[in-house]
């Protein structure tokens, strides 16, 4: 059996800067993301399409182009068109052919992309129709019983097509996956939302992590670096020490879904700086 990982692109958007770097300084951020003219800063969308054997998986699905005129002018989502799905294409693949699909957390920006393009008078419908929807059991309990605090992180209308399309898995604490040369585990995280499963990929010769937004670019791996968005950011700090401690060790590939530049790097531990930094770091993966 043979392996192909490589990273797609989906569609870009801009959230505020202040809040995707937490408590950090506007004059330290800044030298890593500049800001436009109302503080946003731009920001990717990234999927990972894994084929292995008959499989074809895709980790998360981006923003999308779901979003109407007034929603998209708001998180500067400029494309039209659904870049995911254009990227995919690139590589060979339709929508039909995706056989299984693994949403780190159901938050609009990872989960948004398995929608449909926006278009007047319509509901986006859902995409991918012959593959599984794979969630952790605790993310889709927040995102269909959501807090005040990121209730409209979250689309309603897609939790109920997925539940409605019967091929929505829950993934049990635990619970591990084998697609042929690829061992698909999880390391569990509570720092950003409840239960977000960051995919630790296992294939002959090397490892890759999938950590989604406990660390959602190079600039996070600066170990004090968290976000606004996060619910407890020591724990989120502490997660990401024991991920990234474990990344360094194996040689491991850490994959950035936000990162506007870089689709993943190794990482090592830089004792001065007491922080992980990024070495060889790609702008697009291809494994």
């Amino acid at each position: 059996m043979t392996i192909q990982i490589t990273s797609v692109l989906g569609n870009d958007y801009r959230l505020d800067g202040g809040a995707m770097f937490g408590n950090a300084p506007k004059a330290l951020w800044e030298r890593w993301m500049p800001a436009d003219e109302q503080n946003r800063i731009k920001l990717a969308t990234r999927a990972l399409l894994v084929r292995s054997g008959d499989a074809t998986l895709l980790f998360e699905a981006g923003i999308g182009a779901y979003l109407d005129p007034g929603f998209k002018a708001r998180y500067g989502v400029e494309q039209a068109q659904h870049v995911l799905l254009e990227s995919l294409a690139q590589r060979g693949v339709d929508q039909k052919d995706v056989t299984h699909i693994f949403i780190s957390h159901m938050h609009f920006d990872h989960a948004g992309g398995l929608l449909d393009a926006w278009q007047e008078g319509g509901e986006p419908g859902l995409l991918f129709p012959n593959a599984r929807y794979h969630v952790g059991e605790q993310a889709w309990e927040r995102a269909t019983h959501p807090h005040a605090r990121d209730r409209a992180s979250f689309i309603p209308s897609l939790h109920k097509q997925m539940e409605a399309s019967q091929r929505l898995v829950l993934v049990k604490p635990g619970e591990t996956f084998s697609f042929n040369d690829l061992q698909l585990g999880f390391f569990p995280s509570e720092g950003h939302t409840p239960g977000l499963l960051c995919a630790d990929l296992r294939y002959p010769g090397g490892r890759l992590v999938f950590p989604s937004d406990l660390i959602p670019g190079s600039a996070w791996l600066h170990l004090p670096i968290t976000m606004g968005y996060d619910r407890y950011p020591e724990m989120l700090i502490n997660e990401k020490n024991a991920l990234l401690q474990s990344a360094a060790q194996d040689g491991a590939w850490v994959y950035y879904v936000h990162d506007p530049r870089y689709a993943a790097s190794r990482v090592r531990w830089e004792e001065t700086r007491q922080t992980f930094v990024p070495e060889a770091a790609q702008e697009e993966l291809v494994l």
